[in-house]
């Protein structure tokens, strides 16, 4: 066999079998007993629903792995990437719009078999535990808008990109980085102001205690910002959440509709100040530069293959091509990318101790932090007791019992 289709099927495969084995722990770790922690905050009923929505997201994230996993291995060895290719080259294009067109219908194909999924996942599994507010119109919508964002900017990098790697030689992987992270930025600068408001309404927070204390907090910590915005979560979901967009002097806070209506106003001035502390301790900053540094090298390690008959071989290919290579290349960097994603997730969990331990410094009250916690947990049906293989592999954040404790320890 193939080194690169071995080690690419292997990936793919170990990959899925590793995401059910860490799961399936993870529904083991299921305990009828409820934490003492959160004997105020959940009902028995609330936490018997709480792990029937873990086991039901279980079972689907299983089917759907299984399923993606097992049409991109039949597509693979039957010699689907080729057929795609002349498929393409058919039109009669050159390079650039010929490998735009591959990528479309890669990306048609990967959506209409991810489209049972998502309309399972919002109209049946989120409906049934009564977070789903999501109608039909609203889905469709939102697939049109994001095909056009998607045809738009990934058009424009995938471009510059395929013009780089044909034209510029050996240096085209640093050409590539340069572009990419410029655009990229680009887009995080712009979000807040011209993308994000096409998915949601953003609306000046009124005035009343809640500004004045989120200005008040912000004032007080040095914090610069160019408005603070209620969204409407609740045309979508029952889940709560509160993020900043942008950076410099396009920073937002962006709170939920849902999550105004289900904390006190010191509870959301303690999940802001979490946030806040993200920004103050550099965390963003980090991961910024830590993802811009990780494009580079992804470039570098690309243009070394993106010429490798082998490579090409192992999908059957009749023809070499920059646009085929970019693909082949992103799954040979699966078992790297797995890896990559672990030592992430690990830093992300200490980022997120220290911001808990910002905000429980900088309002001096880490009771508000756990109490907004804790009813986040019970309104998002949350799996208190995570089996710690499946933390280690998949969370970005600690669990939420750990994260009481921490702060429970700041007292």
């Amino acid at each position: 066999m193939n080194i690169y289709l071995f080690i690419i099927l292997f990936s793919l495969i170990g990959t899925c079998l590793l995401g059910i084995i860490s799961r399936q722990l993870n529904r083991k770790a299921l305990s009828p007993d409820l934490p003492d922690e959160f004997s105020e905050t959940f009902d028995a009923d609330k936490y018997r629903k709480s792990q029937e929505y873990t086991k039901a997201g279980i079972g689907f994230e299983n089917l759907s792995s299984i399923c993606s996993t097992l049409l991109t291995v039949v597509f693979i060895i039957l010699g689907g990437f080729n057929t795609l290719d002349l498929w393409a080259a058919g039109f009669g294009y050159g390079e650039i719009v010929t490998g735009l067109i591959f990528f479309a219908g890669l990306a048609i194909l990967s959506d209409i078999i991810s489209l049972p999924f998502s309309l399972y996942g919002t109209f049946v599994l989120e409906e049934k535990f009564g977070f789903n507010k999501t109608d039909l119109k609203t889905f469709i919508i939102d697939k049109l808008k994001g095909y056009l964002l998607g045809g738009i900017i990934g058009g424009i990098i995938l471009s510059g990109v395929l013009l780089f790697f044909n034209a510029t030689g050996a240096f085209a992987w640093l050409w590539c980085w340069v572009f990419t992270v410029f655009i990229t930025l680009g887009i995080q600068y712009i979000a807040p102001t011209w993308i994000l408001p096409l998915f949601n309404k953003f609306t000046p927070l009124e005035d009343g205690e809640l500004k004045e204390k989120i200005e008040q907090f912000a004032a007080t910590n040095g914090f610069e910002l160019s408005g603070i915005y209620m969204i409407d979560g609740s045309k979508r979901s029952t889940k709560a959440n509160a993020y900043f967009t942008g950076f410099g002097k396009k920073k937002r806070i962006a709170l939920f509709d849902t999550l105004i209506e289900s904390l006190s106003t010191d509870e959301i001035v303690a999940v802001l100040a979490h946030e806040v502390g993200h920004c103050k301790l550099g965390h963003i900053r980090k991961m910024i530069l830590m993802s811009i540094i990780n494009t580079g090298i992804v470039f570098l390690l690309m243009s070394f293959f993106l010429g490798n008959r082998e490579l090409f071989a192992a999908f059957k290919m009749e023809q070499i091509s920059v646009h085929a290579g970019l693909i082949f290349f992103a799954l040979l960097y699966t078992p790297v990318s797995v890896v990559l994603s672990i030592f992430s997730n690990i830093r992300s969990r200490r980022h997120e101790f220290e911001a808990d331990d910002f905000a429980a410094q900088t309002t001096g009250d880490p009771s508000m932090l756990i109490s907004a916690l804790k009813k986040l947990s019970a309104s998002n049906l949350s799996n208190l007791t995570p089996h710690p293989f499946y933390v280690w592999l998949e969370y970005s954040h600690p669990p939420v019992l750990t994260r009481i404790k921490n702060l429970r320890a700041q007292k």
